[in-house]
């Protein structure tokens, strides 16, 4: 209970009105650590396991109103997720309205964060790149500060933020409590505790590198031409859903979404190509449950705070395993259960063994749904949604007496044939259609794939496929070759397609129009004591690096 925590009268009554009655695992190891223990923390916790109660509370607590200057920085990887730490702040301080909270982000008006900072702010919840820009322009100052934490760290610096991350530490005191929350560990998390951490104390919340224990894994086995229709099934059978479907690339997301848009679902898209204006609109619709499908790109979905989703569904695995665990990772939050659906060809279903490694959960081969299964599920789904129904005397009930007189002749069985009858009309088609595109798994990539592979891999439409002279003797995985691009072209806006990395070289696929800004970036530039060549693959020179 709460009640055990030292926490004051204002911030007891702001939980209470929330709702919140018993503390997450995270939350009981950090908010009396925070309290009472001055040394640095690195906490290990999935995503959704109510980390931002877990600091925010005794941060809150902690807080020196007297004092108008910046005592909390809040480091965050994207807009949606500071703007939501922000509100989570504002909440738990409903009663205690001296506390000052404001966030800064890219994306919006630099000028009227200025503004609110100069009014005093306590807690400053940021961005690493507007945060960054801020204390340059010497308008937001953090020498001073008492606590500093990196929430999502192992995203930050997935997303390419590890400079801004190193800046922005080394303009802070040393006199300071450094809080830094990660689902996983790589090597740059550790890195940054390392070097900036002093003797931190460490708390485990399940295991690392795990997925979230509330999400049940399931894998469908299709055909590539069936992978849409598999999809729409899935959502089919289930009427209440509420989820994430992941595509690889921005091309696909939009084309995905504007299939299902088109077939009569509430879905929209989630992507690089979105302005600001237009990401905050889908988002809202999202939240709103305006829409019950977001159809999204990793990097679009990097740090998206939404409750209670029910679904997420993989269209497309990713390329490195540890991203599967920060997709499925968010639904099955503030312990309700999630369901994690992951489509796959049959040479890709040899690759469940790994994800079921690195999650250390099983994954339950399912079957896709029939025609049938679906129309009765959605039969039985309605005929509940009749009986939970509560019926209020309104100015209708005169109307609804005539309605009935017209209808005297009909039985009472009949009238209700029809009433199902005229809902379901959409799912009808479904008990003719009786065709099985479930296929047949395969252990082994075939034969086709094989000497594609052999040839350099196929490359996506609209995708450029480049050789690079470093491999996994190099210590180079999927990660880091990502976190690489983003480095070297100082952005994390670039779609990266797929990754094939062996022992002396790699290739990847990036967006055909990056492909200046690609070769200008490696140009000259180093990987440890290796010296970058990056090439298009369809050049003949990396096919002879490869022989």
């Amino acid at each position: 209970m709460f009640e055990t925590f030292d926490l004051n009268d204002q911030i007891r009554r702001a939980i209470a009105m929330l709702g919140y009655e018993q503390p997450t695992p995270i939350q009981q190891l950090t908010i009396p650590h925070i309290l009472e223990d001055e040394r640095d923390l690195v906490a290990l916790a999935q995503t959704g396991t109510g980390k931002t109660a877990g600091f925010g509370l005794p941060i809150i607590q902690l807080v020196n109103t007297a004092d108008r200057s910046v005592q909390t920085l809040i480091l965050s990887p994207t807009r949606e997720l500071a703007l939501q730490i922000a509100s989570d702040l504002q909440s738990y301080a409903r009663f205690m309205p001296q506390v000052r909270i404001v966030a800064v982000y890219g994306g919006a008006s630099i000028e009227n964060q200025i503004k609110e900072l100069k009014k005093g702010a306590h807690i400053v919840v940021g961005t690493p790149g507007r945060t960054l820009d801020l204390i340059r322009r010497k308008k937001l100052k953090v020498d001073a500060i008492r606590w500093l934490v990196l929430d999502e760290a192992d995203e930050m610096l997935n997303m390419g933020f590890r400079e801004e991350l190193d800046a922005i530490l080394e303009t802070t005191p040393a006199e300071k409590q450094t809080l830094l929350f990660s689902a996983t560990m790589p090597r740059e998390v550790k890195r940054i505790a390392d070097r900036y951490l002093h003797e931190p104390v460490e708390l485990v919340v399940g295991k690392r590198n795990t997925g979230a224990q509330n999400v049940e894994h399931e894998y469908y086995v299709v055909k590539e031409k069936n992978r849409y229709h598999a999809l729409r099934r899935l959502v089919d059978y289930e009427p209440e859903i509420y989820g994430i479907v992941f595509c690889r690339t921005r091309a696909q997301t939009r084309e995905i979404a504007a299939r299902l848009i088109d077939d009569g679902y509430s879905a929209d898209a989630l992507h690089g190509d979105l302005s600001q204006a237009q990401r905050d609109f889908v988002m809202r619709r999202f939240r709103t449950r305006q829409i019950q499908l977001l159809v999204a790109t990793d990097v679009a979905a990097r740090g998206l705070d939404v409750s209670d989703l029910t679904h997420i569904i993989h269209f497309n695995l990713p390329d490195d395993p540890e991203v599967y665990i920060h997709r499925s990772g968010r639904t099955g939050r503030a312990g309700k259960t999630g369901i994690s659906q992951v489509l796959v060809t049959p040479a890709e279903s040899s690759k469940i063994p790994i994800y079921e490694r690195i999650t250390s959960k099983k994954f339950k081969k399912k079957q896709i749904p029939t025609g049938k299964d679906i129309y009765k599920r959605r039969l039985f789904a309605y005929a509940r949604q009749i009986e939970n129904t509560t019926v209020e005397e309104t100015e209708f009930d005169q109307v609804f007496d005539q309605m009935i007189k017209s209808l005297e002749w009909m039985d009472k069985e009949e009238f209700i044939r029809r009433v199902f009858y005229v809902e379901l009309q959409r799912f009808m088609k479904y008990m003719d259609d009786t065709t099985d595109i479930n296929a047949r798994e395969s252990k082994a990539r075939d034969k086709r794939e094989r000497k594609e592979r052999r040839r350099g891999g196929r490359t996506e439409a609209g995708f450029t496929r480049y050789f690079l002279n470093i491999g996994k003797k190099n210590n180079l995985n999927a990660r880091k070759l990502i976190g690489l691009i983003n480095e070297l072209t100082d952005s994390n806006d670039i779609e990266i397609g797929k990754i094939d990395i062996q022992r002396n070289f790699s290739f990847f696929d990036v967006e055909a129009s990056a492909q200046k800004r690609i070769e200008k970036a490696f140009s000259g530039a180093r990987f440890g004591s290796v010296s970058l060549r990056v090439e298009r693959a369809n050049k003949k020179a990396p096919v002879r690096s490869r022989a």
